[in-house]
């Protein structure tokens, strides 16, 4: 006879508020763990994986978990805030076990689980009880027939293949598609180089460029090695230039040629211009590809631009403008235009009319020390970087000044590791 008191689908529980028992949110639940029994039966569930404030992933055990509703979750007790980490003998329920191919114990072909079931037993413990799967293929015409069919079935009856063997993300991938590009990074950090190339390859070119860009110099470099030379150069072509050419500066000059020699001819020549100059410089840190308008562009001209949602909030928060040609390295530098000033004149007026002439572009030979000071002094969000000849080439936001102010992996660890001072390191 079952004992069973309650049960609950993972995939349901997604993304779902945590609770204390007072009401405040403890964060968001990303993930189950389970541990494995081997032989003796189905995986015990043992707690829950939360992100909370800080984008920072937390394990919550099972024994603290008071109610699981399908608007909420409450949990009791205290809660270990240091960031979750992976044991051994643990397998993360979406991040590892969605997708997966099993064989059906029935000699009807195999299936791939979407969703898994777990029971709450009269022990008060939780066990995985039930697999919601899809047939795969099959050598039984009558099997094939119902390709693409959906069951349930017991843990018992699937039989699961190493897991060496290759994975399927799309499952992952699908229920992480509201995570912005950041928090998606951080939870590909979490898992295996296996997992985390699989995750990848299931991933749009733009939407893993925007993840690439938010992971360490390591990590980039493992997956983007991993992938096939072709969408390699398609995924760097993705990327903001700057970033693109971080990325290849890590890498063996050959295989570093071998890609730029695949990306656009346009794309490769703004990489190969980055590339040239030293990391610690302006031109070094720069974006080739600000907004750059004409004179005699318009106020309503300049909005249409900032408005794009590629856009970075601190590269929309200025407008250069300059002669043509308006591709860097542009025709003479005139100036910049603040998106406070575009709100305060009529959509008619010429931009030439509202140029800030007081504000002094940094050389692209400047020492990051320079482009730091002149940020903080005038309260800015990007400054123009121009060439010896008075074109503009870029423009450095203060974003890329933090990502090169902090400790080289900071993405990865959430601890009081100190920051770079503009000389060296403070500590």
């Amino acid at each position: 006879m079952s004992t069973n008191l309650s049960r609950v689908f993972v995939a349901r529980l997604l993304g779902l508020d945590v609770f204390d028992p007072l009401g405040d949110r403890l964060g968001r639940l990303r993930d189950v763990v389970v541990l494995s029994r081997g032989t003796r039966g189905a995986p015990h569930v043992v707690g829950i994986v939360v992100e909370v404030p800080g984008k920072k992933r937390v394990f919550v055990p099972m024994t603290r978990i008071t109610s699981m509703e399908s608007t909420q979750i409450i949990c009791t007790g205290l809660v270990n805030l240091r960031r979750f980490e992976q044991r051994g003998a643990e397998t993360l329920v979406v991040a590892e076990m969605f997708d997966r191919r099993v064989t059906l114990a029935d000699g009807s072909g195999d299936a791939t689980i979407e969703d898994i079931a777990m029971d709450q037993h009269r022990s008060g413990d939780w066990f995985v009880s039930k697999l919601f799967v899809r047939r795969g293929h099959s050598l039984s015409p009558l099997s094939r027939l119902r390709r693409n069919e959906t069951l349930i079935i017991d843990w018992g009856d699937a039989r699961q293949g190493a897991k060496t063997e290759r994975q399927a993300a799309t499952q992952f991938v699908a229920t992480h598609e509201d995570l912005k590009p950041a928090d998606f990074a951080e939870a590909l950090q979490e898992m295996s180089d296996k997992r985390r190339f699989e995750v990848a390859s299931e991933l749009q070119d733009e939407r893993l460029a925007d993840v690439l860009q938010e992971m360490t110099e390591g990590d980039q470099v493992e997956i983007l090695s991993a992938l096939d030379v072709n969408r390699a150069a398609d995924v760097l072509e993705e990327m903001d230039p700057d970033d693109a050419a971080d990325l290849l500066a890590e890498l063996p000059s050959a295989q570093a040629e071998q890609l730029l020699q695949l990306m656009e001819p346009e794309g490769a020549e703004d990489v190969r211009r980055l590339l040239e100059y030293d990391e610690d410089t302006a031109g070094g840190l720069m974006t080739p590809v600000p907004v750059i308008l004409p004179p005699e562009a318009t106020v309503a001209e300049a909005l249409a631009h900032v408005r794009r949602e590629e856009l970075s909030p601190a590269l929309a928060s200025s407008i250069f403008i300059a002669r043509p040609p308006l591709e860097t390295p542009t025709g003479r530098f005139l100036g910049v235009v603040h998106i406070q000033q575009l709100l305060r004149f009529p959509p008619p007026e010429p931009l030439g009319n509202l140029v800030d002439k007081n504000l002094e572009p940094v050389s692209d030979q400047a020492h990051i020390s320079e482009v730091a000071r002149a940020l903080a002094t005038y309260n800015l969000n990007s400054l123009p970087v121009v060439n010896d000849d008075g074109r503009l080439v870029g423009a450095v936001t203060v974003d890329d000044v933090l990502d090169h102010l902090l400790p080289d992996d900071w993405r990865a660890h959430d601890d009081d590791a100190p920051i770079r001072k503009l000389g060296g390191r403070i500590g």
